[in-house]
């Protein structure tokens, strides 16, 4: 008998902070990610009739996609296998418990030759502020919390795409520079995103005034920006796959190929003699 993975995620408190974003003014990321992904879906030569999109933010993809079946972010997602020729994870897989699950979970919702396209927050996302709560709380506590989630890294989804069953993978990003008044107020940001805190073993104690005083402080000398404002880096990676299907392009098998390069280039092949 295994034992299941401990948890990162809090899904009760993440679904807490979803449930109280007003508006959309603060989502302007999750707009970002939108438009990111509207502008990749009109690349793809073709009409999507059942798409379905896994996201905390009903509010922007109900816009871009009105026919498209929202799906909640939950460990277990409600996705039928095999019904739908588009499916979009949108801005939530940074949070997720298990995520070549979440992805192998998409990957069986669609058909043969569906689109898999994802968004989500990258390892390079809010680099300042975790650097700044680091310094902070060793020099305040003598010791760390998580405060931010980890994120995985460009160089790494790739490969997790392929693990889930997906051809033809791709990982890019757009990274995005925001400024703020002060660090408190990023901090103030991120809670009306709904992306406050939300990790198991995140500190449950509300933060100190001299805490936020000594951040405020730190980042602005850290990591200032013009008109004494701060800045603050995030990282959206955008993730694209296919269900397998054999109308796909396939890699030629090694040592197959008709022509050699050196012909195609019209170079002259010679060997480098190799030390032994």
């Amino acid at each position: 008998m295994t034992n299941s993975p401990p948890k990162l995620t809090d899904t009760k408190a993440l679904a807490l902070h979803r449930n109280r974003i007003r508006g959309t003014d603060a989502l302007f990321l999750q707009q970002v990610a939108a438009d990111e992904i509207e502008e990749r879906l009109s690349e793809v030569n073709r009409s999507f009739t059942n798409p379905t999109v896994v996201t905390g933010f009903p509010q922007i993809w109900e816009k871009m996609l009105p026919n498209a079946k929202i799906v909640p972010e939950e460990d277990v997602l409600a996705l039928e296998v095999g019904a739908h020729d588009l499916v979009i994870h949108a801005m939530g897989l940074h949070w997720a418990n298990d995520l070549v699950g979440q992805l192998v979970q998409c990957r069986r919702g669609l058909r043969a030759d569906g689109l898999f396209l994802g968004a989500m927050f990258g390892g390079q996302t809010l680099s300042e502020l975790r650097s700044v709560w680091a310094e902070v709380e060793t020099k305040l506590t003598g010791g760390l919390s998580p405060r931010v989630a980890p994120m995985a890294e460009i160089r790494d989804l790739g490969s997790l795409l392929q693990r889930a069953g997906l051809a033809l993978p791709v990982a890019d990003c757009v990274t995005k520079t925001v400024t703020y008044k002060s660090a408190q107020h990023l901090m103030q940001d991120l809670r009306e995103m709904g992306e406050a805190n939300a990790l198991v073993h995140r500190h449950k104690k509300p933060v100190t005034r001299r805490e936020i005083e000594t951040i405020n402080e730190a980042y602005a000398a850290h990591f200032p920006a013009d008109l004494g404002r701060i800045r603050a880096t995030f990282e959206l990676v955008f993730l694209t796959g296919w269900a397998p299907d054999e109308s796909q392009q396939k890699p030629l098998r090694p040592g197959s190929a008709q022509t050699r390069l050196a012909d195609a280039l019209n170079t002259v092949e010679f060997e480098i003699p190799r030390k032994t």
